[in-house]
């Protein structure tokens, strides 16, 4: 099978080149290296077709998606930092980008997965969050709401042409996913955390540390999306990706100072101070996976414990 992935170079688009390749298919990516790192597909440079453009390139995208039997979109402008830094582009990116990738998945008639996010909820304070769970945004001006909205409209888009285009689309919404080679660069909290405690430096949570989580570790998310690519009957659905076992801030903190053997200490920024005003967080965030569960009889199998070791480990080589 030929697979195109945009976004190939990223965190979660490097993993499914792997995953890919180990099971013998032929790949090409489209990044634009950003938020991506040509270091995460150095190991596999050889092996695969890596061209260096912009989602947003319509003649660009088509090219490339041809030859495909299957299309993962992953690209993404992405992270905290970037939307709070970079909101025009970052809108232009997910929304502009996302809607050129699905037109030319339409009109060349390919069986495509798209990432969402967990963003799409907001701050819900209804948990945990089903795929059926409303949206609650603060207002516009609130800038980090910005992805939440681009990326309903991705989603949006991708079920109208499900439903008028016959389009072989299913949407993923990927709760906190971590893992080896992520950068805590753009707000990302576990690669963040575990750096400064190899480092024996001060941990710093941004808050009081009583907001929660629940950690997806990589490699479980990308055996989902794979996963769903081979079942037909998943098509025109959407699902929650996620791991399980919630966790607050503070308690990540002390875990991860546990499992590294740190001396670390843990200082607390207000919100105000750490960000612009801008930004807004949202208390709780824990996915309900069991539509997945019974869809495709996936879960994760990696713990919060397994996720914090393998990203130390990585950083520590």
């Amino acid at each position: 099978m030929r697979v195109f992935i945009t976004g190939g170079a990223g965190f979660i688009g490097s993993h499914l080149c792997d995953a890919l390749l180990k099971d013998g298919h032929k790949v090409s990516i489209l990044d634009n290296i950003s938020t991506g790192s040509r270091a995460n597909i150095a190991h596999i440079k050889d092996e695969i077709e890596i061209h260096q453009g912009d989602i947003r390139d319509a003649a660009l995208v088509e090219k490339i998606m041809a030859p495909a039997d299957l299309v993962l979109h992953m690209a993404a402008a992405l992270g905290v930092n970037t939307i709070l830094e970079n909101p025009i582009e970052s809108v232009s990116t997910n929304f502009t980008g996302s809607e050129v990738v699905l037109n030319a998945a339409t009109k060349l008639n390919k069986r495509i997965i798209i990432a969402s996010t967990s963003e799409i909820y907001g701050k819900n304070p209804n948990q945990p969050l089903n795929e059926e769970s409303d949206r609650v945004v603060g207002a516009p001006q609130k800038i980090r709401w910005t992805y939440s909205d681009a990326k309903a409209l991705e989603e949006a888009i991708a079920h109208a042409l499900f439903l008028t285009k016959q389009l072989k689309v299913t949407t993923v919404r990927l709760f906190n996913t971590v893992g080896p080679r992520q950068t805590g660069r753009y707000g990302m909290v576990v690669p963040r955390f575990i750096q400064s405690a190899i480092k024996n430096e001060p941990i710093t949570i941004y808050g009081d540390g009583t907001q929660s989580r629940v950690f997806c570790h990589v490699q479980d998310a990308v055996k989902a999306i794979l996963t769903i690519a081979k079942t037909d009957s998943t098509i025109g659905q959407v699902y929650n990706i996620g791991g399980v076992g919630e966790t607050t801030i503070k308690q990540l903190a002390d875990k991860i100072i546990e499992r590294t053997k740190s001396t670390s200490t843990i200082t607390y920024t207000p919100y105000e101070d750490a960000y612009p005003s801008t930004f807004e967080d949202m208390q709780r965030r824990v996915p309900d996976i069991t539509k997945i569960k019974n869809s495709i009889g996936w879960a994760p199998a990696n713990t919060l414990d397994n996720i914090i070791d393998d990203v130390a480990l990585e950083m520590k080589k």
